[in-house]
């Protein structure tokens, strides 16, 4: 597997990624694992019709055109993640109508990783979700290939009060 690095830069107003060049101005294909793991979740992931949208005046699902026959197409898995659907919503507790805000971007987190695992990339993904202070939620991703850890990522502007009010 070979593919292009990406490397991202987070600030309060948006997550910037882009691919990595080398001195010699060639790309770098590199850190393969942590790439598929940016472009999981960098990507927006299609809404399913009952979920409710951040935008109640919108009937935008996202998603990615490419995901339209993937599998039948190119052996391909569902891209992105539905964290997106999260950014305007307040942070909220289990007890809530939506449920928990927090177990929610874990469990999208863990559900846009799962055909990493399912096509043997790695061997086990531990994604655990903590809010962090009053209007912000960080996701720490852990890869496995074998007992050790591959790579771990943490995302940090999964929700983010600046990026909410827009």
């Amino acid at each position: 597997m070979t593919d292009v690095r990406i490397v991202s830069l987070a600030t309060l107003e948006r997550t910037v990624a882009d691919w990595l060049l080398l001195s010699d101005g060639s790309l770098d294909e590199t850190q393969e694992l942590a790439t598929l793991v940016k472009v999981a979740l960098m990507t927006d992931a299609r809404a399913a019709a009952t979920d409710i949208l951040p935008d109640p005046d919108s009937t935008d699902l996202r998603g990615w055109w490419g995901d339209l026959d993937a599998e039948q197409i190119w052996n391909g898995w569902p891209i992105g993640t539905k964290n997106w659907i999260l950014l305007r919503n307040p942070i909220t507790d289990p007890n809530s109508l939506e449920g928990d805000t927090v177990g929610r971007a874990e469990n999208y987190t863990r559900e846009a990783l799962l055909p990493l695992i399912q096509q043997r990339y790695c061997s086990r993904i531990d994604v655990v979700a903590a809010r962090v202070d009053l209007e912000r939620i960080n996701v720490l991703v852990r890869l496995y290939r074998g007992p050790l850890p591959e790579i771990a990522l943490q995302f940090q502007d999964l929700w983010n009060a600046a990026v909410a009010g827009k």
